[in-house]
């Protein structure tokens, strides 16, 4: 469980809504389905109309700052099949980098790998009350790309399992390379979050717009206008169009 997995979700059954991909940079071929995430016939560029809504406020926000630079769209609608996959994926990644080998695990290595995997994925839970983010269209993960179409260095890539993945890792550093990567990012969570946006405590890239993490971190901000989500995980996946 997750500070955010108690928070109420009153499902308000807006739709998935395909996102307008011509507005926006986006990563091809998409990076999960590269990897062999059994998507089938459901498509990962799908998000809640009103999130889609704050997504283009966004990218308003930053085109004011930045004529022609564009937010690009790494991964957003994520059926609970693929988060599975993308944890099994993790996992065995993680072993791997560490040359060690599975069979060899012992059972405190074993849980000490799953501890360092769930730092950045959610758990692919089926209950309704406890859905991964992503899997209720209303998180997406998101960089920027320059009016060059240059992806800008946020100093990590994402789905990184380590501490740069925190959004402030670079903070407070006088290493110029440093400044640059937290400027970034930076730059990144305040036109998200000027459109509605919140950003996850761990991951510079994930923010979301409605879901339980979305008001958990509304709630610790304004305890006394205390919100429930209003999205969860939807029983029916959205087929691509």
């Amino acid at each position: 469980m997750r500070p955010y997995n108690n928070i109420p979700i009153i499902e308000c059954n807006e739709p998935l809504v395909k996102i307008p991909l011509e507005n926006f940079a986006v990563e091809t071929p998409h990076p999960y389905e590269k990897l062999g995430a059994p998507y089938g016939q459901y498509s990962p560029y799908f998000l809640r109309q009103s999130v889609i809504d704050c997504l283009i406020e966004a990218q308003n926000y930053l085109q004011q700052k930045y004529p022609n630079w564009q937010i690009q769209i790494f991964d957003a609608y994520r059926p609970v099949a693929v988060q599975q996959f993308m944890v099994d994926y993790s996992f065995t990644s993680w072993i791997q980098q560490k040359k060690l080998i599975e069979s060899d695990l012992t059972p405190t290595q074993r849980q000490q790998v799953w501890e360092e995997v769930y730092k950045i994925w959610a758990v692919p839970s089926l209950d309704m009350k406890t859905p991964p983010p992503h899997s209720t269209g209303a998180a997406l993960d998101v960089t920027l790309v320059n009016e060059n179409q240059e992806i800008l260095d946020m100093g990590s890539p994402i789905d990184e399992m380590s501490d740069r993945s925190l959004p402030n890792y670079y903070d407070n550093n006088n290493h110029c390379t440093s400044n640059q990567y937290h400027s970034n990012r930076k730059l990144l969570c305040e036109v998200m979050e000027k459109a509605g946006f919140h950003r996850n405590p761990r991951e510079w890239w994930h923010f979301s717009y409605g879901d339980q993490m979305w008001a958990w971190q509304h709630n610790e901000k304004n305890p006394n206008n205390i919100v429930t989500a209003k999205y969860g995980r939807l029983a029916t996946d959205y087929k691509r169009m």
